[in-house]
């Protein structure tokens, strides 16, 4: 079964979990864009009252063309959140997140959620952080140098992520430079989530740590990891 099949199975199971007049966190990525486009189908076809709070201008997007409607954390909380992840250590249900360079959003919008649901095909479950993916920091452009040395001296590989079809850099939805940090030995990544943010200059890093559910899709269906 193709992974696009077991990310749609994921985004429909996810659908159960949202009820009417909830406040949903609307993550970024490819499972996310499958769940807003199939939540925007749901409210339409219950005629559910749901709001959604984007991640990105990309969910924005989608949740617009989906019929979804928007409001802010300046406005309310959030109930639930559902996101994707690069990679899930299966252990402990951490993620490495980033990889769309929406992160520091998605973090704000997760953390804050009553209740964080992660949404992934089985190809992203690891036995332990940084095996497939490096960890992406933004970083205010101006402290770019400084924050490299910083991230090598904690033993980082740290390279600056170049943009496809632009020159130079990646730019967020911030306006700030994503720093892609390979670890050898992810040992401890609640105190290395912290120490990453301590570093002047970066902005969020893409180690998640306060997960509640992930919803895995196999081949056999989808799998529900807790806490």
């Amino acid at each position: 079964m193709a992974n696009e099949d077991l990310k749609l199975k994921v985004a429909k199971e996810a659908l159960k979990y949202v009820k009417d007049g909830m406040v949903v966190g609307l993550g970024s990525g490819s499972t996310a864009a499958l769940f807003i486009r199939e939540l925007g189908n749901k409210i339409q076809e219950e005629d559910l009252t749901v709001f959604g709070i984007p991640t990105s201008f990309e969910a924005k997007m989608l949740a617009m063309q989906y019929g979804i409607p928007l409001v802010s954390l300046d406005e309310y909380d959030v109930d639930i959140a559902f996101d994707g992840a690069d990679e899930v250590e299966e252990k402990t249900l951490f993620l490495i997140k980033g990889g769309g360079g929406c992160h520091t959003q998605e973090k704000i919008v997760d953390y804050n959620a009553k209740e964080f649901i992660v949404l992934v095909d089985e190809s992203k479950l690891v036995k332990k952080l940084g095996e497939k993916f490096p960890i992406p920091v933004e970083v205010i452009p101006m402290a770019y140098r400084v924050v490299m040395k910083a991230l090598t001296e904690l033993g980082g590989e740290p390279v600056i992520r170049l943009g496809e079809r632009k020159r130079g850099p990646v730019i967020t939805d911030n306006g700030n430079m994503i720093i892609d940090v390979f670890m050898k030995n992810i040992d401890d990544p609640i105190e290395l989530e912290k120490e990453i943010n301590n570093i002047p200059g970066v902005v969020e890093n893409g180690i998640f740590t306060k997960v509640d559910k992930v919803l895995v899709g196999t081949k056999k269906g989808v799998k529900t990891l807790n806490k």
